[in-house]
């Protein structure tokens, strides 16, 4: 499972992280966003020897979504090095989001 990030913990969870990180930034009221969230879930936990996990609400967290210009959700940025290397937006299959992930680790 997806453990939530804010703008108080992002450095410590994603700037500081030795694994590369995919961060799904996600609202409750987005139809797609709550299709996806399951699926991010089990990546998560398929995927936790490679890779962190992590949800940003856009609603809670706007400090956040507004610095990586967050303009259409779901929209997942994967982290490496503390720096984002690859965006995603929308929703999309399971397989395709774990290749996605796969070409940029």
């Amino acid at each position: 499972m997806a453990q939530a990030v804010t703008t108080a913990t992002f450095e410590d969870l994603v700037i500081k992280s030795e694994k590369p990180v995919l961060i799904d930034f996600w609202a409750t009221w987005c139809g797609p966003c709550r299709a996806l969230g399951p699926v991010v879930d089990q990546i998560a936990t398929e995927m936790a020897d490679k890779l962190t996990v992590l949800k940003c609400n856009v609603d809670d967290e706007g400090e956040l979504a507004q610095m990586f210009r967050i303009v259409s959700i779901p929209t997942l940025i994967l982290f490496k090095g503390g720096k984002a290397v690859h965006t995603m937006v929308g929703n999309m299959p399971k397989a395709d989001l774990v290749a996605e992930i796969e070409a940029h680790i």
